[in-house]
């Protein structure tokens, strides 16, 4: 049975283009996904059996995002891997003894394995599996609108290559934003960001930092509809809104917790409803349920009735994660994520920046004192 391939839309801001609120335009550009073919019952075990055969003899670890297929996610932490979010990823690769990470999820999640652990062999089932924000944020468009705006400190989203993070001095992830930029707007700082639209918005909104965004958006969490969304709340008077801050605004507005995914996880176990509606990725509903079995998640609407959607809530790209590629990759040394050590030198330096300011305020050190001196105040 052959890979189902599908064209992607996603848009990517017009260089140099920038309108009165100060954010660059967008044009719209396609690119394309490859699903594996689900395996049946009895090739699923013997797949399982052989990645685990293949870690053990390839002294190997799985690293898994939330969003892909619940089998890489089950693998992974069955096999002493971990699953999590992007910057527990980067954590653990990082600190993992094993001499190769498999890392399942997006291009952008390798390169930040192989720019933080130059000295391990970092596999990806599938080469190819990228990401919107990633593939909407060139670097030659991107360092020119840093260039345009000298006295900004650069901000970027996990979610870019390794070129747009060297060209940074912070990257950040969703779980991490809202505390680096606070920190910085307190010391001064103005803010350039990048590359989510809805995300930065979020953010400006919450600190009041003065923020210059890029204008990507991640096809999933663009697709949600406010509309449809409070439709379903009515249908579900009970149920609380869980929402990752990269779906809109007017999305964001109906939500009674606003979160990463690994915010979303903890919303859901400490609050007492026993019914959720959840906007982010579906792949996140495999843990959800697994962590709350008492409790209902039910997936946000995209679109309304009839309608059609780029991604029905579910990345594309991260679906094209399998486990005969797992497999294939550890047997052959295939996939092979490749950084330039003198662009991953660089880029590990934002990268770093956040490790040790997440680091820091788990230590009880206060946010100030861990940006002080760092961009472009």
């Amino acid at each position: 049975m052959d890979s189902a391939v599908i064209n992607v839309e996603y848009e990517q801001p017009a260089p140099g283009a920038d309108d009165a609120g100060g954010s660059a335009a967008c044009t719209t550009r396609q690119a394309w996904a490859r699903v594996p073919p689900e395996p049946s019952a009895t090739e699923r075990a013997a797949l399982k059996e052989r990645v685990r055969r293949l870690l053990r003899e390839r002294d190997a670890v799985m690293v898994s995002h939330y969003y892909v297929h619940p089998d890489l996610q089950d693998l992974a932490e069955e096999t002493g891997g971990l699953v999590s979010d992007s910057l527990e990823m980067a954590r653990f690769g990082r600190d993992h003894p094993a001499g190769t990470l498999v890392v399942s999820g997006v291009r952008f999640m390798g390169e930040t394995a192989k720019i933080l652990s130059p000295q391990k062999r970092v596999l990806m089932p599938d080469l190819e599996a990228n990401c919107s924000l990633d593939l909407g944020c060139p670097v030659d468009a991107f360092g020119a609108f840093c260039d345009q705006h000298p006295d900004r400190t650069v901000v970027v989203y996990a979610n870019t290559s390794a070129a747009v993070k060297a060209r940074a001095d912070w990257m950040v992830t969703s779980s991490c934003a809202l505390d680096v930029v606070r920190a910085l707007d307190a010391q001064g700082h103005k803010i350039l960001w990048g590359p989510d639209r809805h995300l930065g918005d979020y953010i400006r909104r919450e600190t009041g930092a003065d923020m210059l965004s890029w204008q990507g958006a991640c096809i999933v969490h663009d697709e949600f509809k406010a509309v449809e969304l409070a439709l379903l709340k009515e249908a579900h008077p009970g149920a609380k809104v869980l929402v990752h801050p990269e779906a809109a605004a007017d999305v964001i507005a109906l939500a009674d917790a606003v979160g990463s995914t690994s915010g979303i996880l903890n919303a859901a176990r400490r609050m007492e409803a026993t019914e959720f509606i959840v906007a982010t990725d579906t792949g996140l509903l495999h843990k959800l349920r697994m962590l709350n079995p008492g409790k209902t998640f039910i997936e946000a609407p995209t679109a309304g009735n009839g309608a059609t959607c780029k991604s029905c809530a579910h990345c594309p790209w991260m679906a094209m994660n399998g486990l005969a590629d797992v497999a294939r990759v550890l047997e052959t040394g295939a996939g092979e994520i490749q950084v330039d050590p003198a662009l991953g030198l660089r880029a590990r330096v934002p990268i770093d920046r956040m490790l040790a300011f997440t680091a820091g305020l788990r230590n009880g050190q206060p946010p100030g004192s861990l940006v002080a001196g760092i961009g472009a105040a």
